[in-house]
């Protein structure tokens, strides 16, 4: 099967990339928001006379919403269809994103951005689930996974360059109607070229587990962006990390209870899938620590502008797309074991390398560490995700990828908090950057001994 073949069949080669196309461009302004808007809030606050905790909720309240909210949004999925759920949240992302433009106030905007963050979880789970439906050869899934992995990379890392363009040339509102034409271009391509997902009506919704993770994943999300700023040993913050395990396990008592649970435990118990999950979390973590400290020290430290500072960062952006082609390429020869391994290897190399650098290394020097991260955790995003999809019943495939999903926002709030505790605690600058990049290549490292015994090796031949 060539790349890309629809599950239609009898569908001409030329829109064998239709799909993708759509659902790559969903996932894409879905991270772009998480990014965009760091060099934008500045000139946002100024404009609408916002205070710092305002300021903050524009930024903080969009990752709250869509890391609690994605594993209501994987079960809706596999109740209702993936595609008429990710349709949905392509409408309400859009929508919101031109509320948000629009905005006259703060706390308007802070509203609009709590429903953009909805529509993101509406998104992320059923395009996974998608394309997995419409590429059913394992090697063209893997092609088309390493593509959509390639996509978090490319957004994230290309957030702070795009930003400040935008805002230093046509203005922040810019930032949001950017996903206008994105998010029609996505929503046309979906209901042409993506055939309609199976419904499964007996997926009953468990409401009570759905409120307690969304509970856990919010209240976790929301103590870890507060650490960077008040400390680990704050009251607030440790309240809300004790609340949320405790949301946590009254999730796993309801889970075990429930006759339809909205995660079943079992699930969990497949070294795959569990496994995969937290190689997500550890790559995350080390990934965008790192794009996080490293803008500081590029703005902060060495006097970038935002456009600078993106373009200083855009080696790691550079290696994800390469990185992502050339493993979903290699998957088919190797299986996903190697590829899994090797990536998070060389990343750990390269925070290492970054961490021994010395306390005020040379941009030029930084060039090989950023590429080596960028490079490795994209090469083994397509693995990793292949696994966990692998791993799930067709019946969960939105369960699985929000769960996925999940952990890696998780992953993702805890590289940056971490990453903005030590440089705001250490006894000077440097030394908090290299020991989060050291903390990051450990990260790296583990992931790599998780996926050497949790992703299977390549089936024998027949």
């Amino acid at each position: 099967m060539a790349f890309g073949e629809s599950a239609r069949e009898g569908e001409p080669g030329q829109r064998s990339w239709a799909p993708l196309l759509a659902v790559c461009a969903g996932y894409f302004m879905v991270i772009l928001d998480v990014t965009i808007i760091n060099v934008a809030v500045p000139v946002i606050g100024r404009e609408l006379s916002a205070s710092l905790t305002g300021i903050q909720w524009i930024t903080d309240g969009y990752t709250l919403v869509f890391a609690g909210f994605l594993l209501t949004g994987g079960a809706l999925g596999d109740r209702l269809g993936n595609r008429r759920v990710f349709c949905s949240g392509v409408g309400v992302f859009t929508v919101s994103s031109a509320a948000c433009a629009l905005a006259p106030t703060a706390p308007f905007l802070v509203a609009a951005r709590l429903v953009e963050g909805l529509g993101a979880a509406l998104i992320v789970p059923g395009s996974l689930a998608l394309l997995q439906q419409a590429y059913p050869a394992p090697a063209a899934r893997a092609r088309a996974f390493g593509l959509w992995g390639s996509m978090a990379g490319i957004a994230a890392s290309a957030g702070p360059l795009l930003g400040g363009l935008l805002v230093t040339t046509i203005g922040w509102r810019w930032v949001f109607l950017i996903n206008l034409p994105v998010g029609a271009a996505c929503l046309a391509l979906t209901l042409r070229h993506v055939s309609p997902s199976p419904r499964r009506a007996t997926r009953a919704l468990d409401w009570p587990a759905q409120c307690a993770v969304v509970a856990a994943v919010a209240l976790l999300t929301a103590s870890l962006n507060e650490a960077g700023r008040r400390g680990w040993s704050d009251p607030a913050v440790l309240a809300g990390l004790c609340l949320a395990v405790l949301a946590a396990a009254a999730f796993a008592v309801r889970e075990r209870l429930a006759r339809a649970p909205a995660l079943p435990l079992d699930l969990l118990h497949s070294r795959a899938m569990s496994g995969g999950a937290v190689i997500g979390l550890l790559f995350n973590f080390g990934f965008y620590g790192m794009v996080f400290t490293a803008s500081l020290e590029f703005q902060h430290q060495r006097g970038y502008s935002a456009l600078e500072t993106g373009l200083a960062l855009f080696p790691a952006v550079a290696m994800t797309m390469f990185a992502s082609v050339l493993s979903g390429r290699l998957t088919r020869r190797t299986g996903d074991r190697p590829l899994v391994v090797s990536g998070m290897l060389l990343a750990a190399l390269g925070l290492a390398g970054w961490a021994a650098a010395g306390p005020d290394p040379a941009y030029a020097l930084l060039v090989a560490p950023m590429m080596a991260a960028g490079f490795g955790t994209s090469f083994a995003l397509t693995g990793s995700t292949a696994t966990v999809m692998g791993a799930a019943p067709p019946a969960y495939s939105g369960t699985a990828s929000a769960l996925f999903n999940t952990t890696r926002q998780v992953g993702s709030a805890t590289g940056v908090a971490l990453g903005g505790s030590l440089l705001a605690t250490a006894t000077d600058h440097s030394t908090g950057l290299r020991t989060s990049m050291a903390i990051g290549a450990l990260a790296y490292l583990i992931a790599a001994v998780l996926a050497w015994r949790c992703v299977p090796p390549k089936p024998r031949a027949a």
